[in-house]
């Protein structure tokens, strides 16, 4: 495959009228976004706003989409998924998909990718099962438990570990707080900004506001399909009025 290419003066990715489907039913109508070096970006909306589906349709695992995605410069229409976590964009499931049969380590190993850089020649973070293991200390005291035998706050830690292992430029996460423990949420956050210290960029599906509001600097609010606001996480935070339609159930 060919090398992406990154101007450092133009977003990492941009999506630009996103429309989705599965099957009949249209989900996404003319989603926009985009994501810059550092950023953490939160994609916020109600179950059933079209958060995972936009992570999808990027990620190049929905059956019917058109748009464009634009990932370091290069169109990723017509990739497959594997070719784009190859170009450095790299995807946490909500649903966590970790190999239950291998050991925390080895699930680690299965995501491995080499050493990347920046298209300016800087090397990009190169990632370690070490390094991992000190950003989540939970999975250094369990490197030799097999996935299955993990709690689902455990297994989140590890799928995102395991992400990381790639070497992502971009990482894509999919309501990494649903479900877990208030402990995991904790690091979680502290993830979060080890990675942006990095310069890892983000683009977060998240419902938890105050999740959210820890780790973001920017926010696109979906209701239905569509982008209904955009800004600032703290402008977000000021706005009862953009919370209140669009946030709380």
């Amino acid at each position: 495959m060919s090398t992406i290419q990154h101007d450092s003066g133009m977003p990492l990715l941009t999506v630009s009228q996103l429309d989705a489907w599965y099957g009949a039913a249209h989900i996404l109508y003319g989603v926009e976004l985009e994501v810059r070096r550092g950023e953490v970006v939160a994609l916020m909306g109600r179950n059933g706003a079209g958060k995972s589906t936009t992570i999808k349709s990027i990620m190049g695992l929905m059956a019917k989409w058109k748009g464009d995605v634009t990932f370091m410069g290069q169109k990723l229409s017509g990739r497959q998924p594997y070719e784009i976590a190859r170009a450095g964009l790299g995807f946490v499931p909500e649903d966590r998909r970790v190999f239950g049969d291998l050991t925390v380590t080895e699930n680690l190993e299965v995501g491995r990718q080499a050493p990347r850089r920046w298209p300016d020649g800087t090397q990009a973070f190169a990632w370690t099962p070490e390094d991992l293991y000190r950003l989540f200390p939970n999975l250094g005291e369990m490197r030799d438990r097999a996935g299955a035998y993990m709690s689902g706050g455990e297994q989140q830690m590890l799928t995102v570990a395991r992400t990381l292992m790639g070497n992502p430029f971009l990482v894509l996460l999919d309501e990494p707080s649903e479900g877990v423990a208030p402990v995991i949420v904790e690091q979680m956050v502290d993830m979060i900004q080890a990675l942006k210290e990095q310069g890892v960029s983000i683009l977060l599906s998240e419902q938890n506001v105050h999740f959210a509001q820890l780790v973001s600097d920017r926010v696109y609010v979906l209701e239905k399909g569509l982008i209904r606001y955009t800004g600032s996480m703290q402008e977000l935070a000021e706005n009862e009025e953009v919370r209140r339609s669009y946030l709380t159930v």
